[in-house]
């Protein structure tokens, strides 16, 4: 069950730098914005910044980043000419009671949200874990759709996090498969090392194999990625292999989606996921069938 990449629509190269830019320069910004966020959303603003820097449009600066790209698509999503939806932002969590107006409206949701967990007869477990919460912004339909767990690492995350992944993996008893995205720079790959070094040390007797899906060296020479040097006041740059920091928002969201969905489908055995397909709609009937007598008895 393996899915091609998505093709990715090019733009021409050019260059804008200037020290003020004209209302038409920023206007001309705007319109390759769109162009880029209507092909690949739901994607970051840095994700759309590395896509505006690869097409020439304009220059790969923090303050750009910040003072051009992050307020125009705010400008845009407030005038209304880039949708709401198409921009992806998982730091920000609400967390609210799930509540009913009453029986129906819980029978009714139901409904609309009931699933068979995919993975149960599946002869492994998967898990994708994402350095930032940005790119867990991009994946987590992807995830969703699969009936996979998405962990966000934030960085260097804690051992009681980890601990409780770790015994989490060691319940369900069967091999796992751990897919990582995250940045190609000292503490990025040290990140994923820590991780794996950790689960296996808590999870000592799992059958566990920890894969890094991106960034990687190899995908920064065929992608052609924009980076730079790496940080000189990161203290693990010593032992950094060599060539350019990249970040994983440098890659295009439909090639990450892509990705993350052939790892994920290539331990799916085809004739249990279909025979799993086929209960799932017979209950859905059963559920329609109590939502519709729920309503005439009311």
């Amino acid at each position: 069950m393996r899915v091609e990449m998505a093709t990715v629509k090019s733009y021409p190269t050019g260059s804008i730098k200037r020290p003020r830019r004209s209302k038409a320069d920023i206007q001309a910004i705007r319109d390759v914005i769109f162009e880029i966020a209507q092909a690949d959303h739901p994607l970051t603003c840095r994700q759309c910044f590395y896509r505006l820097v690869a097409a020439g449009v304009i220059e790969k600066t923090q303050a750009t980043y910040r003072d051009t790209v992050c307020r125009l698509m705010a400008e845009m999503r407030r005038d209304g000419s880039l949708p709401w939806s198409w921009v992806a932002d998982s730091t920000r969590v609400v967390r609210r009671p799930r509540t009913c107006h009453g029986l129906g409206q819980m029978l009714q949701r139901s409904l609309e949200t009931y699933r068979r967990a995919v993975w149960d007869d599946q002869p492994a477990y998967v898990e994708v874990w994402c350095e930032s919460d940005s790119v867990a912004g991009v994946l987590a339909d992807m995830c969703r759709q699969w009936d996979v767990p998405l962990l966000s690492a934030r960085g260097f995350c804690s051992v009681t996090y980890l601990h409780a992944a770790a015994q989490a993996i060691s319940v369900i008893g069967k091999p796992a498969f751990l897919y990582y995205f995250g940045d190609y720079d000292p503490s990025g790959l040290h990140i994923d090392r820590r991780i794996e070094a950790d689960l296996r040390e808590f999870a000592p007797d799992a059958d566990l194999t920890f894969t890094r899906v991106a960034v990687t060296a190899d995908q920064i020479e065929e992608l052609n990625l924009p980076g730079a040097p790496p940080k000189t006041t990161d203290s693990r740059t010593k032992s950094f292999p060599g060539g350019k920091a990249v970040e994983i928002e440098s890659i295009a969201s439909p090639y990450l989606r892509s990705m993350c969905q052939n790892r994920i489908t290539s331990h799916l055995d085809s004739a249990v996921y279909s025979a799993l397909l086929m209960t799932e709609s017979a209950e859905r009937e059963t559920l329609e069938k109590l939502v519709e007598g729920f309503g005439q008895a009311g």
